[in-house]
């Protein structure tokens, strides 16, 4: 077998949704034609469409490869074990009405790749009906050799905890590290490696309409996630011959082809269809300089449409750094019930809205019209300390926030990493009226 990568590792093309160009050599795309009699140095031109062809311009994602082989040169796929992956729609459970919160997932006893440490938290919608999102943590300790993935089911949202990865894509590669993200669409091939020996982190996965920045209304044309900070990876590709496995997710189970080369052949490739990455230090934070606190969707980085305007199939909503410098008010998130579903991750540092027990590497799911908010501890503090200017910092918080219901797997349901007395921190709550 010989492996090569040809091209510098990290080095990016800036920009979210624009149309990139790239080559790895010299020479390697084909000049005014898409597709050529043939392509420049043998290659073979191929169209990687992530929406119809005739969805609109604004919204249509394709990219054009120019690669060593065709991708369609592989065996039949066959069923492979699921492991802890699972998809909507689910039955393994009643839906939970419960507050719920788990500690940090631990790393497994042996040694598991990426793939191998996949951990279907729940989902909701219908993965053929493309709606919906599966929530997964992910905790690896061996880099993927001789063995890559694909989702078709949905794009891959990857947000790191502990450690970071190395994410080897059909298109380039991307270096993402905890405190950034990285975007994988739907039927990209990619690998992962543990630069720093194994990782742990949270998934979101999309199944519908792919994640876009939010529109900025009357915050104007500045704020929030800038187009400019989103980073797509320049061409690399590898040159393998021998065998090596293909793991596709596809309507919910895993399933293995061998193929006889790297399906990371793409020496070129121009268009708008590709993985990305984001530092969330670039998030310009918008917040309150009067009094009440604001929506945490003045927080979103990310946004799923739906068919239902200002409804998203799913936000992806950070709580990163920031001055609190509302008068008069009640700076934690207030005791809310919301119609859509909450899910909370940890990365690094404390959470303002509570006291102790979440922790970075955990995780908690607040369901549709679940009663929470901050717990009795934050509250007493809150309520009563001198509202002088406070800087939040030394945290990154962030929420999957999903329409529909989030239904859990049975795994997780049982999880022995499930905390089993999240309610006890609402117990101390007392009744203050007085008339």
């Amino acid at each position: 077998m010989t492996r090569t990568h040809t091209a510098t590792d990290l080095r990016y093309l800036a920009g979210f949704g624009n149309h990139h160009v790239t080559e790895a050599i010299p020479g390697a795309l084909p000049p005014g034609r898409n597709s050529p009699q043939r392509a420049p140095l043998g290659l073979y031109a191929e169209q990687l469409s992530g929406t119809a062809f005739t969805a609109p311009r604004n919204t249509n994602r394709r990219t054009w490869v120019y690669r060593l082989v065709p991708s369609a040169a592989h065996g039949k796929f066959i069923p492979i074990a699921s492991g802890s992956v699972r998809a909507a729609p689910l039955r393994e459970v009643p839906l939970d009405p419960n507050r719920l919160r788990w500690d940090p997932m631990p790393f497994p006893p042996g040694e598991a790749d990426f793939v191998d440490g996949l951990f279907t938290i729940g989902a909701n919608g219908d993965v053929e009906a493309q709606t919906g999102v599966a929530i997964h943590q992910y905790a690896a300790s061996k880099s993927m050799v001789d063995r890559y993935f694909v989702d078709a089911d949905g794009e891959m949202l990857l947000v790191p905890e502990a450690g970071a990865l190395l994410l080897r894509t059909e298109l380039g590669i991307l270096h993402v590290k905890p405190g950034e993200i990285a975007v994988v669409p739907r039927g990209i091939r990619w690998r992962v490696e543990l630069p720093d020996g194994r990782a742990r982190g949270y998934v979101l996965e999309n199944y519908g309409a792919m994640l876009t920045l939010p529109e900025l209304g009357p915050i104007g044309a500045n704020g929030l996630a800038n187009h400019r900070d989103f980073l797509a990876p320049e061409a690399a590709f590898e040159d393998v011959t021998g065998a090596v496995e293909v793991v596709q997710k596809y309507g919910g189970t895993l399933w293995s082809a061998e193929y006889d080369h790297s399906p990371l052949d793409v020496v070129a490739w121009h268009g708008n269809y590709t993985p990305y990455k984001y530092d969330l230090a670039n998030f310009m934070v918008v917040g309150t300089v009067s009094f009440d606190h604001p929506d945490p969707s003045i927080y979103t980085v990310l946004t799923s449409p739906s068919e239902v305007p200002g409804t998203a199939n799913a936000d992806f909503v950070i709580f990163a750094p920031r001055w609190l410098v509302g008068e008069n008010t009640f700076r934690p998130p207030w005791y809310h019930r919301n119609i859509m579903t909450e899910y909370m991750g940890l990365v690094h540092g404390v959470y303002d809205a509570k006291a102790e027990g979440f922790l970075p590497g955990g995780a908690s799911l607040h369901n549709s019209f679940t009663s929470h908010g901050p717990d009795e501890a934050t509250y007493r503090q809150a309520s009563t300390r001198a509202l002088v200017p406070q800087k939040i910092d030394d945290t990154l918080a962030f929420m999957f926030e999903t329409r529909l219901p989030l239904r859990l797997t049975s795994a997780a349901a049982s999880a022995a990493h499930l905390q089993p007395n999240y309610d006890a921190v609402w117990h101390g709550i007392t009744k203050n009226f007085s008339s």
